[in-house]
C-alpha cells in the first residue's frame, strides 16, 4: 500500500490544525507556510476533511479552520479514510460478505489480505492526533530555527 500526497499532506494539515488552533480558527495560509504546501491544494483536502466531520470552517474576518472534533478522538485512520478512501491495499472478494467470489470456500490467500488488511486498519486506527501532536512537540518541530531537516507537523 502506498498513501497518495493526499494522505500524507493531509495529515500534516491536521497535526498543524490540532497544534495551533487552541487560540482559534486557523488560516490556510499559516497552515501553508509551516507546511509548505500550496494554499490550493490544502482547500481541496480541507473541503474532504470537512465532509467527513474532522473539520470545521469559519467564515469571516479571523476565520479558518479548527478540529470539529478533540484530537484524541480523531485516529490517522480516520484522516487517512477520509482522504484516501479504503486503506486495504488488497481487494479480495472472497472477503466480500455478499460473495462475487467463485472460489472463496476453498481460497486459502484470502486469509492472507484479510490479516493484512485488518493489521494495516487496527495500526492507523490506534495512533491519535494528540500523540502525533505531543511527539512533533518533543522532536523540536516548533521552532523552524531549531528544528531538525525535514521537520514537517
Amino acid at each position: 500500500m502506498k498513501l497518495s500526497t493526499k494522505g500524507r499532506y493531509g495529515l500534516r494539515a491536521l497535526i498543524d490544525l490540532a497544534r495551533y488552533s487552541a487560540g482559534g480558527p486557523v488560516s490556510i495560509t499559516s497552515i501553508s507556510e509551516r507546511q509548505e504546501i500550496s494554499e490550493r491544494y490544502l482547500e481541496q483536502l480541507m473541503s474532504l476533511l470537512k465532509k467527513a466531520g474532522l473539520v470545521k470552517s469559519i467564515r469571516g474576518a479571523g476565520g479558518g479552520y479548527v478540529l470539529a472534533k478533540e484530537p484524541e478522538q480523531i485516529s490517522v485512520g480516520d484522516v487517512l479514510r477520509a482522504l484516501e478512501g479504503s486503506l486495504d491495499p488488497v481487494d479480495c472478494a472472497g472477503l466480500d460478505p455478499e460473495g462475487g467470489c467463485d472460489i472463496a470456500d476453498s481460497c486459502v490467500t484470502k486469509y492472507v489480505w484479510k490479516r493484512i488488511n485488518e493489521s494495516i486498519n487496527r495500526t492507523v486506527d490506534e495512533i491519535r492526533l494528540d500523540q502525533l501532536v505531543e511527539e512533533s512537540r518533543k522532536l523540536g518541530c516548533d521552532r523552524k530555527d531549531l528544528a531538525p531537516q525535514g521537520c514537517r507537523n
